[in-house]
Formats: structure tokens, sequence, C-alpha cells
């Protein structure tokens, strides 16, 4: 039997790829344990016990950006979450351990290095993170979830690990069942609208904007606008605004095109399931999100337009052309799938598998 210990969380783009293998694992080895280990506060500390998994935690230890009194007290509080992971690894006689980045990951990785236990990386975005970076240069295997990302040192090209009912989705087969599951009409071209959990307030303003220009061009929107929006939801027979959505399979199979933020695991799903989409990417942070679309619309199956022109303007001008036109979304969606990924948690359990 196998032991696992996967490390990660924070955010659904760090929980949803470890959930995938954790899921994955279960099902090719019903005899094997496997362990999460998270934080408290993080989206794992939610998703993991309702997946049936158990969840082990650590403080949530932001890497300091700047001198002050928690930087001070960074390195013994750091020092003390690795050695409860180390307990952890002896104590559960643990044989590998994964880390998918996120505040969990880094105490896990010094961990696995002290105690020489057998360490795979998943990096998901194109951009890698700190924690991931560091680690590359002992990790016994890395793998990557974009081609652009291979910077890191030995890293392997897997792929985003999915989640079962995406990786199974056969989108023609539900395409009617999935739009008349929102309240929308089966038979009429649909654009859904995504920023994320949290939502995405430019998206959600242009595209609130602009409903009449879409309903009179004969499109008609899913738009999931995020918990922390402050647009009220709408159920109209052209427009659908939900807060929330529990079954993006089924969103995404209702789409012909998708607008979006550019977040690893938006990117991956569409590519993979060849889901043309104009990307916005999140203007913040370190560019991340813009390098994550970088590869499918570079091969044509998306467009990327900065925050700041995501405007009516663009959306009436382009969007509203691009949805009308099926031969050219078609030809999209195929250039999409060339350079997405349907078996990455697959590939990554190999990678997995080739350390023990």
């Amino acid at each position: 039997m196998t032991n696992y210990l996967l490390a990660g969380g924070g955010t659904a783009g760090h929980v949803n790829p470890l959930l995938a293998l954790a899921e994955f694992i279960r099902a090719q080895e019903p005899e094997a344990r496997v362990i999460a280990l998270g934080t408290q506060e993080g989206l794992e500390s939610r998703l993991v016990p309702l997946r049936g998994f158990e969840l082990k935690t650590v403080e949530r230890l932001p890497f300091p950006r700047k001198l002050n009194a928690y930087a001070l007290t960074f390195p013994a509080r750091f020092s003390k979450a690795v050695k409860q992971v180390e307990r952890l690894i002896r104590d559960e006689s643990i044989d590998v351990v994964v880390g998918f980045g996120g505040y969990a990951s880094a105490p896990a990785y010094e961990a696995a290095r002290k105690t020489k236990t057998p360490l795979v990386i998943h990096e998901a975005n194109a951009l890698p993170g700190l924690a991931n970076r560091r680690a590359a240069s002992f990790a016994t295997a890395t793998g990557v979830a974009f081609r652009s990302a291979l910077g890191l040192k030995d890293s392997i090209f897997v792929g985003m690990p999915l989640r079962a009912e995406v990786e199974n989705l056969n989108i023609e087969a539900v395409r009617s069942e999935a739009r008349q599951h929102f309240g929308l009409d089966a038979d009429t071209t649909t654009v859904l609208v995504t920023g994320g959990s949290l939502g995405a307030k430019r998206i959600n303003e242009t595209v609130d904007a602009s409903r009449t220009v879409l309903k009179a061009a004969g499109i008609q929107v899913l738009h999931i606008m995020g918990d922390r929006s402050d647009l009220g939801e709408v159920d109209e027979p052209h427009y659908k605004r939900i807060a929330y959505c529990d079954r993006m399979d089924l969103a995404i199979a209702s789409a012909d095109l998708a607008i979006a933020r550019a977040g690893a695991a938006t990117v991956s799903e569409f590519a993979a399931l060849g889901l043309p989409a104009v990307y916005v990417p999140y203007p913040a942070g370190n560019g991340e999100q813009a390098l994550n679309a970088k590869d499918v619309s570079e091969a044509g199956g998306g467009r990327v337009v900065l925050d700041r022109d995501f405007t009516p303007e663009y959306l009436s001008s382009e969007v509203v052309p691009l949805v009308s036109n099926h031969r050219l979304l078609k030809q999209m969606s195929e250039k999409a799938r060339s350079v997405g990924v349907i078996d990455g948690t697959k590939r990554l359990f190999e990678l997995v598998a080739g350390v023990l």
C-alpha cells in the first residue's frame, strides 16, 4: 500500500489539481492512503473533506516581502511548520510527497528534502511560483501544465490535472441538455462569461453594459459573476447571471465561446475541451495570467485582450462578430484542442508512480 501526501491549496487553481490527482489515485489504487496538506484558511479546508479525503493543516505563512515584525518571526514559524510535516511524514510512513504550490507546499518541500522522501512538484502556471522554483532544484521530478513553464529544472510537460467530470465531458452530446439546465434556449448561440470564483470587475461591468447589443445579435449569455460581485442575479430569456456555478462542466458544454480571466485551470480546461475563448488576463500580480494564455492564443484557439481594453466598444466590434462566425469558431476550437491536454491527471500520476 502506498501512502501519498498531497500538499497545496489556497485557491481553486491549487486545490482542483490536487483533488483531481487524489481521486485518480483512489480509483487506481483503492487500498492507497491519500492525505492532503493545506491550511485552515484555504479553499481546501472545505473541498478536501467534502471529497472524502483526510486533511492535515499547517500555519498559513506567506513569504515576507518586506522587513517588519512578521518577517522577524517568519524563520521560526516556518521551521515549526517544517518539523510538523516531518513528523507527519514519519508517523504516517509517507512514500511520496506531491506539491501543487500554495502556502502549505513550501514546508512540505523542505520536510521531504530533510526526510529524503521522494518529491514531485506540479506547477500549474506558466510563470512558476517562488516555492516551486526553489524546490525544483532538489525535487525528484517536476511536471508543468504549460509548455512555456519548462524553465523549471528538469521539468516535464504533463498538462493540468482536470476533474473527472471535465475529462469525460462530451460537449456535443450534452450541449442542448447543458443549456436547458441553466434555463437557456437549446438552439441559440451562447457565450459563457466567467471571471473565476471571486469574479472580475471589468468583465462583469462590460458584459452587463452590453446586454442589449448581445441580445440584438441573437446571442444568449450565461454570466457567472463571482461571489464578491455587487451585481445582482438576473434571469431573463437571453441572459442568465448567477453568482456561483457548481456545474462548470455543463457551463462549458453550453458555450460556443467564453469570455474569461486566464487562470491556469480555466485556460487548461477550455483548451482541453476545445472551447474558443477571449481571455482578459488579471492586470495585477506578476503577469502569469497573460503567460497562461500564450500557448493557446498563439495556436489560434483564443484571443487575449488587456483588461483596460475590454470595453463595451471592444465587445461590440470584436466579440459579437467573432461569436457570430461559426466557421471561425470551429477552427478556433480545433486549434485550442491541439495545444490542450485532456489526460493531465493520468500523466501526472505516471510521473509520481515513476519515482516510487
